[in-house]
């Protein structure tokens, strides 16, 4: 098993055991038996030093991924860069990380405290990628949290993993569109995201994507067990650019609207 296979395999895992239970029968009802194409994986984290967008770069750097291009998202006060691999097999990485100072006082201490929970050789290996959350939280921060932003409750509650991994619809025998896609997931009980409408992009911009909704998965705070928002799955399918290269970017507009599938 080669670096890549193995990181992204301990990903998986970690995504179908903790984050999104569902994408077992998801990845089952579209893949005809045969294995799915993983177009990308998303990872979240707060703009800190310790644990910034480059703390998550790292292990994926270190197995041969370059950093391609930036995105910004004022809305949502995100920042975001995708990585890609020399092979062009490997899943693309779209790694985001939340502009901590442009949130309220009260947001940032309860952020700031979190992270001085963790010893900075927690990140020394690969393996925190996939090993969920390294600071406790009450529940009640959480919601302080979420009353400000989705993003950083989902992040505070659920640590370091997936936020969704993501079929490559160009390569299903049974599904040339991504509303076909849609409608196969809608009929078999999943909710899909309707944010922005229920495809974002278009061929125009090169690429196609949609979503489930997140499941509702059990995640333990200090006063015992809720349920909130875990990871969702996502469908993409990429166009191909003028040079006749299939287009490897992210367009922001439509990953803005992808974020809310987290939304509870």
């Amino acid at each position: 098993m080669n670096n890549v296979t193995s990181l992204f395999s301990s990903l998986w895992q970690d995504y179908i055991t903790r984050l999104s239970p569902s994408a077992g029968k998801v990845h089952q009802l579209l893949s005809n038996g045969d294995e799915l194409i993983n177009d990308h994986i998303a990872l979240r984290t707060f703009n800190l030093p310790k644990v910034g967008l480059q703390t998550l770069a790292a292990p994926f750097l270190a197995i041969g991924y370059k950093a391609c291009e930036t995105y910004d998202f004022e809305a949502k006060k995100l920042k975001a860069q995708h990585f890609e691999h020399p092979d062009p097999n490997a899943p693309l990485v779209f790694i985001s990380e939340i502009l901590v100072e442009e949130l309220s006082l009260e947001t940032q201490n309860i952020i700031h405290a979190l992270v001085e929970q963790v010893p900075a050789h927690y990140f020394a290996t690969s393996d925190f990628l996939s090993a969920g959350r390294p600071w406790a939280l009450s529940f009640e921060e959480y919601q302080i949290l979420a009353k400000e932003s989705e993003y950083a409750s989902w992040l505070a509650a659920h640590g370091y993993g997936a936020n969704h991994f993501t079929v490559y619809v160009n390569q299903l025998e049974a599904f040339a569109e991504v509303v076909d896609v849609n409608q196969h997931l809608r009929d078999a009980g999943f909710a899909m995201n309707e944010v922005g409408g229920e495809v974002k992009g278009s061929p125009e911009v090169y690429l196609e994507q949609s979503s489930t909704m997140a499941d509702k998965v059990k995640v333990s705070f200090t006063e015992g067990e809720f349920d909130i928002p875990g990871g969702f799955y996502e469908f993409a399918k990429r166009y191909s650019l003028p040079n006749g290269k299939i287009y490897t970017g992210f367009v922001a507009a439509s990953a803005d609207k992808i974020f809310e599938s987290t939304d509870s």
